[in-house]
Protein backbone atom coordinates (compact mmCIF):
# COMPACT_ATOMS: atom_id res chain seq x y z
CA UNK A 1 0.00 0.00 0.00
CA UNK A 2 1.56 3.54 -0.96
CA UNK A 3 2.32 5.87 2.17
CA UNK A 4 1.14 9.68 2.06
CA UNK A 5 4.70 10.88 1.39
CA UNK A 6 6.97 9.84 -1.49
CA UNK A 7 11.05 10.37 -2.55
CA UNK A 8 11.50 9.97 -6.08
CA UNK A 9 14.84 9.51 -7.96
CA UNK A 10 14.55 9.28 -11.68
CA UNK A 11 17.09 9.42 -14.46
CA UNK A 12 16.70 8.94 -18.82
CA UNK A 13 16.99 11.37 -21.45
CA UNK A 14 15.83 15.21 -22.61
CA UNK A 15 15.47 16.34 -26.42
CA UNK A 16 15.08 19.93 -27.14
CA UNK A 17 12.96 20.86 -29.77
CA UNK A 18 14.48 24.27 -30.67
CA UNK A 19 15.33 26.92 -33.46
CA UNK A 20 18.46 24.72 -34.50
CA UNK A 21 18.11 21.39 -36.74
CA UNK A 22 19.41 17.96 -35.42
CA UNK A 23 18.48 17.52 -31.98
CA UNK A 24 20.28 14.86 -29.53
CA UNK A 25 18.95 12.87 -26.52
CA UNK A 26 21.02 13.89 -23.57
CA UNK A 27 21.51 12.95 -20.07
CA UNK A 28 18.58 13.26 -17.07
CA UNK A 29 18.24 12.84 -13.92
CA UNK A 30 15.66 13.85 -10.82
CA UNK A 31 14.78 14.03 -7.58
CA UNK A 32 12.35 14.81 -5.33
CA UNK A 33 9.14 14.96 -2.98
CA UNK A 34 5.69 14.23 -3.18
CA UNK A 35 3.01 14.38 -0.51
CA UNK A 36 -0.86 12.84 -1.62
CA UNK A 37 -3.53 15.04 -0.52
CA UNK A 38 -6.60 12.88 -1.53
CA UNK A 39 -5.90 8.79 -2.56
CA UNK A 40 -6.29 9.87 -6.54
CA UNK A 41 -4.32 12.95 -6.50
CA UNK A 42 -0.54 14.04 -5.16
CA UNK A 43 1.64 17.14 -4.91
CA UNK A 44 5.13 17.45 -6.01
CA UNK A 45 7.93 19.65 -6.23
CA UNK A 46 11.45 18.29 -8.17
CA UNK A 47 14.63 19.06 -9.18
CA UNK A 48 15.91 18.26 -12.70
CA UNK A 49 19.32 17.93 -14.23
CA UNK A 50 19.69 17.63 -17.95
CA UNK A 51 21.35 18.41 -20.70
CA UNK A 52 20.20 19.80 -24.42
CA UNK A 53 22.13 19.30 -27.47
CA UNK A 54 21.90 19.51 -31.41
CA UNK A 55 24.34 17.89 -33.67
CA UNK A 56 27.33 19.76 -34.13
CA UNK A 57 26.46 22.42 -31.55
CA UNK A 58 28.12 22.91 -27.93
CA UNK A 59 26.05 20.55 -25.43
CA UNK A 60 24.50 23.20 -22.70
CA UNK A 61 23.43 22.16 -19.45
CA UNK A 62 20.59 23.08 -17.35
CA UNK A 63 18.17 22.38 -14.02
CA UNK A 64 14.40 23.06 -13.42
CA UNK A 65 12.46 23.14 -10.37
CA UNK A 66 8.66 21.87 -10.81
CA UNK A 67 5.83 22.04 -8.92
CA UNK A 68 3.27 19.50 -10.72
CA UNK A 69 -0.21 17.68 -9.73
CA UNK A 70 0.01 14.25 -10.45
CA UNK A 71 -3.39 12.03 -10.74
CA UNK A 72 -3.35 8.49 -9.98
CA UNK A 73 -6.10 6.96 -12.17
CA UNK A 74 -5.81 3.56 -10.24
CA UNK A 75 -4.39 4.12 -6.54
CA UNK A 76 -4.80 1.11 -5.26
CA UNK A 77 -3.69 -1.45 -7.65
CA UNK A 78 -0.17 -2.57 -8.35
CA UNK A 79 0.09 -0.77 -11.81
CA UNK A 80 -1.34 2.60 -11.83
CA UNK A 81 -1.36 5.22 -15.18
CA UNK A 82 -0.85 8.74 -14.12
CA UNK A 83 -0.92 12.19 -15.65
CA UNK A 84 0.39 15.19 -14.11
CA UNK A 85 0.68 18.91 -14.85
CA UNK A 86 2.29 22.29 -13.19
CA UNK A 87 4.78 25.20 -13.67
CA UNK A 88 8.32 25.54 -13.14
CA UNK A 89 11.20 27.75 -13.35
CA UNK A 90 14.08 26.44 -16.08
CA UNK A 91 17.59 28.07 -15.52
CA UNK A 92 21.17 27.54 -16.96
CA UNK A 93 23.96 26.18 -15.44
CA UNK A 94 25.17 29.02 -12.56
CA UNK A 95 21.85 30.83 -13.40
CA UNK A 96 23.03 32.55 -16.46
CA UNK A 97 19.75 32.49 -17.59
CA UNK A 98 16.45 31.40 -16.39
CA UNK A 99 12.85 31.06 -17.83
CA UNK A 100 9.65 30.04 -16.57
CA UNK A 101 7.55 27.42 -18.29
CA UNK A 102 4.98 25.03 -18.11
CA UNK A 103 5.07 21.08 -18.02
CA UNK A 104 2.56 18.20 -18.62
CA UNK A 105 3.15 14.29 -18.86
CA UNK A 106 2.29 10.85 -18.37
CA UNK A 107 3.28 7.74 -16.45
CA UNK A 108 3.22 4.34 -15.06
CA UNK A 109 4.00 3.42 -11.85
CA UNK A 110 4.02 -0.61 -10.85
CA UNK A 111 4.73 -1.10 -7.03
CA UNK A 112 7.37 -4.13 -6.50
CA UNK A 113 6.50 -4.28 -2.76
CA UNK A 114 4.22 -2.14 -0.63
CA UNK A 115 6.64 1.12 -0.29
CA UNK A 116 8.77 0.82 -3.62
CA UNK A 117 7.09 1.78 -7.23
CA UNK A 118 9.22 1.84 -10.36
CA UNK A 119 8.09 4.18 -12.67
CA UNK A 120 7.78 4.95 -16.75
CA UNK A 121 7.26 8.44 -17.56
CA UNK A 122 7.85 11.75 -19.92
CA UNK A 123 6.70 15.05 -20.08
CA UNK A 124 6.34 17.97 -22.32
CA UNK A 125 7.94 21.30 -21.40
CA UNK A 126 6.61 24.78 -22.74
CA UNK A 127 9.10 27.89 -21.86
CA UNK A 128 7.89 31.35 -22.26
CA UNK A 129 10.39 32.43 -24.26
CA UNK A 130 12.61 31.47 -27.61
CA UNK A 131 16.40 31.57 -25.90
CA UNK A 132 16.55 28.55 -24.14
CA UNK A 133 18.90 27.37 -26.86
CA UNK A 134 21.17 31.37 -27.23
CA UNK A 135 19.06 31.69 -30.28
CA UNK A 136 15.81 33.55 -30.64
CA UNK A 137 14.12 32.97 -33.85
CA UNK A 138 10.90 31.69 -35.44
CA UNK A 139 7.12 32.12 -34.50
CA UNK A 140 7.52 29.77 -31.71
CA UNK A 141 8.97 29.39 -28.41
CA UNK A 142 11.87 26.76 -27.10
CA UNK A 143 10.59 23.34 -26.20
CA UNK A 144 12.04 19.78 -24.81
CA UNK A 145 11.10 16.89 -23.98
CA UNK A 146 12.22 14.76 -20.88
CA UNK A 147 11.46 10.42 -20.85
CA UNK A 148 13.01 8.83 -17.47
CA UNK A 149 12.93 5.99 -15.43
CA UNK A 150 12.51 6.37 -11.98
CA UNK A 151 11.80 4.47 -8.01
CA UNK A 152 9.60 5.89 -5.81
CA UNK A 153 10.30 5.03 -2.38
CA UNK A 154 6.87 5.71 -0.24
CA UNK A 155 6.99 6.39 3.86
CA UNK A 156 4.30 7.28 6.52
CA UNK A 157 1.04 7.99 6.58
CA UNK A 158 -0.11 4.34 7.99
CA UNK A 159 -2.71 5.67 9.97
CA UNK A 160 -4.87 7.79 7.64
CA UNK A 161 -4.26 5.00 4.74
CA UNK A 162 -5.67 2.53 7.38
CA UNK A 163 -8.61 4.62 7.78
CA UNK A 164 -9.77 5.24 4.57
CA UNK A 165 -9.37 1.50 3.93
CA UNK A 166 -11.50 0.61 6.96
CA UNK A 167 -14.47 2.99 5.07
CA UNK A 168 -14.04 1.52 1.57
CA UNK A 169 -17.34 -0.45 0.45
CA UNK A 170 -16.25 -4.50 0.58
CA UNK A 171 -18.67 -7.38 -0.14
CA UNK A 172 -17.57 -8.63 2.78
CA UNK A 173 -18.93 -5.21 4.49
CA UNK A 174 -22.10 -4.88 2.37
CA UNK A 175 -23.24 -8.07 2.90
CA UNK A 176 -22.91 -8.80 6.03
CA UNK A 177 -25.24 -11.81 7.49
CA UNK A 178 -26.46 -11.05 10.66
CA UNK A 179 -27.77 -14.27 13.13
Amino acid sequence: MRGTNIIDIGVGSAVPNNDFPNPQFEIYFRGGYKRYITPHIYLGLDYHKFNLANKDLPNNGFMSFDLNAHIFLTPYKRFSPYVFFGSGLTASNYFEQTSQKVQAGAGIEVMVVDFIGLTLSSDYNYQFDDTLDGLEFGDSNDTFFRMSFGVNFYFGGARKKAKLMKNLPTVINSNRIDG
